[in-house]
C-alpha cells in the first residue's frame, strides 16, 4: 500500500511542478500547445501497452472490451456535466474553464493585466444564469470535479500496476508523471488569465494530488485478490477513460494553440514512452 502511495504521489506531483511553472513563468500558448500533444502521445502509448495489451493478456478479450467502453462512458457522462457547471475549457490556457461572466466577475487584476476576453463556446463557457458571483463559484467547483474526474483513472492505473508483485509499472509513471506536467501548465495558464489566485490555483492543484495518491491505494488495495477478469476490466476501465479524455479535452486543446506541430509532437511523445515501456 505505501509503494502504491508513492509512486500515485510522484504521477500526481508533476500537476504542481505545471503549475508552479505556470505562476512563475509565462509560457507561449503555442508551446504549451506542444507540451500538451506531446504528454498526450505519452499517454496513448501507456493506455496501449501498459493497460490494453495487458488486460487483453492476463484477462481475456471480452473484459478488455467491456472495461474499455464503459470507462468511455462513464467518462463521457461525468465530462458532459462538468461542462454543463463550466468546466469545459478546463485545460485551455485562455479560458481556465471559467464562464465569461465568471470571468469577469471573479478577475480583480489591473486594467492592463486584464486578458482579452475570447468568444464563450456554446458547450459550457457562455451558457449559465445567475450573478457573476454564483458564476465564479460553479466554475471553480467544476475545475476542481474536472480535475478529478481526469487525474484519478491515471493514478488507479498506476496502483493497478503494482499487482502481481513485480513492482511498479515504470511506463505508466512515467506516462502520468509526463502528460500532468502539460495538463496542470496550460490550465494553469488559463486560471490566471479568468483571475484566480495563485493561492487558489495551487490549493487545487494540491488537493487533486491528495486525490491522486488516494486513487493509486484504492487501485492496489481493492483489487490486491481479484481476479485476473476482474482486474483486466478496471484496467481497461481506465484506459478507456483516459482515451476519452485525451479526444476531448487535451488533444483539442493542443491542437487550437499549437497548430500543426501537433502531431509531430504527439507521435514524439508516443515513441518515447514505447521506448520506456520495452525497458520495464
Amino acid at each position: 500500500m505505501l509503494a502504491a502511495a508513492w509512486w500515485g504521489f510522484v504521477g500526481g506531483a508533476s500537476l504542481l511542478l505545471g503549475a508552479v511553472l505556470a505562476v512563475m513563468v509565462r509560457v507561449p500558448r503555442k508551446v504549451i500547445g506542444a507540451v500538451m500533444a506531446f504528454g498526450a502521445g505519452v499517454l496513448v502509448s501507456a493506455v496501449a501497452f501498459e493497460l490494453t495489451e495487458e488486460a487483453y493478456r492476463d484477462g481475456g478479450g471480452t473484459p478488455a472490451v467491456i472495461g474499455l467502453l464503459a470507462g468511455s462512458v462513464v467518462y463521457f457522462v461525468g465530462d458532459w456535466a462538468v461542462d454543463r457547471h463550466g468546466g469545459h475549457r478546463r485545460k485551455s490556457p485562455v479560458h481556465g474553464g471559467i464562464r465569461a461572466d465568471a470571468r469577469s466577475a471573479s478577475h480583480t487584476g489591473s486594467a492592463e493585466d486584464r486578458p482579452s476576453q475570447p468568444a464563450a463556446h456554446s458547450s459550457g463557457l457562455g451558457s449559465g444564469s445567475g450573478s457573476g458571483g454564483s458564476a465564479a463559484s460553479a466554475g471553480g467547483l467544476a475545475l476542481v470535479l474536472g480535475a478529478l474526474l481526469d487525474g484519478i483513472p491515471e493514478s488507479a492505473a498506476i496502483g493497478i500496476s503494482l499487482l502481481g508483485g513485480q513492482g511498479v509499472g515504470v511506463a505508466m509513471v512515467a506516462a502520468v508523471f509526463l502528460s500532468n506536467i502539460p495538463e496542470s501548465l496550460s490550465a494553469t495558464t488559463g486560471l490566471k488569465a479568468a483571475g484566480r489566485s495563485t493561492r487558489w490555483i495551487l490549493g487545487l492543484w494540491s488537493a487533486v494530488v491528495v486525490a491522486s495518491v488516494l486513487a493509486a491505494v484504492a487501485g492496489h488495495t481493492l483489487l490486491g485478490g481479484a481476479s485476473p477478469e476482474t482486474v483486466a476490466v478496471i484496467q481497461t476501465f481506465a484506459a478507456g477513460a483516459i482515451l476519452t479524455m485525451l479526444a476531448d479535452t487535451m488533444m483539442p486543446e493542443a491542437t487550437e494553440h499549437a497548430g500543426r506541430v501537433v502531431g509531430l509532437f504527439t507521435v514524439l511523445g508516443f515513441v518515447i514512452a514505447f521506448f520506456v515501456s520495452t525497458l520495464s
